[in-house]
């Protein structure tokens, strides 16, 4: 059945590509070490629109991290839908607003309630899953990194607001990144809009935020089309390609990027860096690595949110944990047969650290917004097998100096 799948998808028509970059380490790292099933995909780059970034990190004698970029197929011409991992720099925006407004009292534990001020928008004033039983920036980050909660995604979206999204991102060197959307039906007009929103400490307000509108102007002129049709809202096939001109946009290399700027922001220049305190970057990796079994507030079913539920690479698989020594500092998406996951791995017991960034399209009829792709028999092999390549790679790289990796250890029981 899979050899069919992967047939049918591979006799889709071809997308233009312009200015691929492929580095050679890379390339000859994953055809030398493929598998029969990767091979086979490798041959179809433009009907499985895979990209992957590799970066290796050393270490110079007073521990400062360096890194290489290594590209295996990648353009920013090549269009794959964010999905999930738009939430990255949402949630370090929030924090990063809050940090902006220098009101006294105000913290992302302080309780946000959310008003409905225009269509199609809601009204949030509980939270049963947090500990007191009221939301928050803080436990909409948890529920982000934990399981990529959409509704935590869509309240933080209306906190900083589309305007000061976009144009923060542009105004630190992300100019062809575009976060236009939130996860619900809205329109574009009901996506520029958003609500009053406000901070309450002990039943007082502390901060009180208007609704907003955000009147920027953004770059459509290139059409977007995937696919031979595509189900609408009453699920009656279109026989055209879905148009993502007007979806969100978020090229791998500034994927990569905004990982590499949370997890080791003094590798940025200034105007890269988020405006967060080491607290904010403590409180991130906990969250972006911990797993759902761990986490307390909120408590998760773990026979559907398994502890590789949004690790793709090399462990996303509900029968298989990850080793102890292994943690996984990551953002994931999936949506319209598209897999994404920006990851930094660090392994303590062999003292091995590095960068995945990797997207891949697994949609072989051709047909969006129609839930069958394949995920489970393509995309998270995929993952998988290039995540579990790259370590092992890592595992007999040599390197100068042995890093010392203790800030990112993290006691999960607090």
């Amino acid at each position: 059945m899979l050899r069919r799948l992967l047939i049918t998808l591979c006799m889709m028509p071809l997308l233009a590509q312009s200015q691929v970059r492929t580095d050679s380490l890379p390339e000859t790292l994953i055809r030398e070490h493929a598998s029969p099933f990767l091979k086979h995909v490798l041959q179809y780059p433009d009907s499985f629109r895979y990209q992957l970034i590799y970066t290796q990190i050393d270490r110079d004698k007073n521990n400062q991290p360096h890194f290489k970029n290594y590209y295996f197929n990648v353009s920013a011409d090549t269009y794959f839908n964010p999905a999930s991992t738009v939430k990255l720099p949402i949630a370090l925006l929030a924090l990063e607003k809050l940090n902006d407004l220098k009101v006294q009292g105000l913290t992302r534990n302080t309780t946000m309630l959310t008003d409905s001020s225009w269509e199609g928008q809601v009204t949030v004033h509980t939270d049963s899953s947090a500990a007191n039983g009221l939301p928050s920036v803080a436990h909409y980050i948890k529920e982000i990194f934990l399981i990529s909660d959409n509704d935590a995604y869509n309240r933080l979206y209306e906190f900083v607001g589309q305007e000061r999204v976009n144009k923060r991102l542009w105004e630190m060197g992300y100019t062809r990144t575009r976060i236009v959307r939130r996860f619900m039906p809205l329109s574009e007009e009901g996506n520029r809009h958003t609500p009053a929103i406000r901070f309450v400490d002990n039943g007082k307000t502390i901060y009180s935020q208007p609704p907003a509108y955000s009147t920027l102007n953004f770059d459509y002129s290139k059409e977007i089309g995937i696919g031979q049709g595509f189900l609408d809202k009453d699920d009656h096939l279109v026989p055209r390609p879905m148009d993502f001109t007007r979806h969100n946009n978020f090229p791998l290399e500034d994927l990569q990027q905004v990982l590499q700027s949370v997890i080791f922001p003094t590798s940025m220049p200034e105007s890269g860096r988020f405006h967060l305190t080491k607290d904010d970057y403590q409180f991130l990796y906990q969250y972006m690595s911990e797993y759902p079994s761990e986490s307390r507030f909120p408590k998760y079913d773990t026979a559907e949110y398994f502890n590789s539920y949004t690790k793709f690479f090399f462990f996303k698989d509900g029968r298989r944990n990850i080793p102890d020594h292994i943690r996984v500092f990551n953002k994931t998406g999936w949506s319209y047969g598209f897999l994404t996951d920006a990851t930094y791995i660090v392994d303590f017991k062999n003292k091995v650290e590095f960068l995945l960034t990797g997207t891949i399209y697994v949609n072989s009829d051709g047909i969006l917004n129609d839930n069958k792709y394949e995920y489970e028999e393509v995309g998270y092999p995929f993952f998988r097998e290039m995540g579990e390549m790259f370590y092992q790679y890592e595992l007999q790289r040599k390197r100068a100096n042995v890093p010392d990796l203790n800030n990112f250890r993290i006691n999960y029981s607090q």
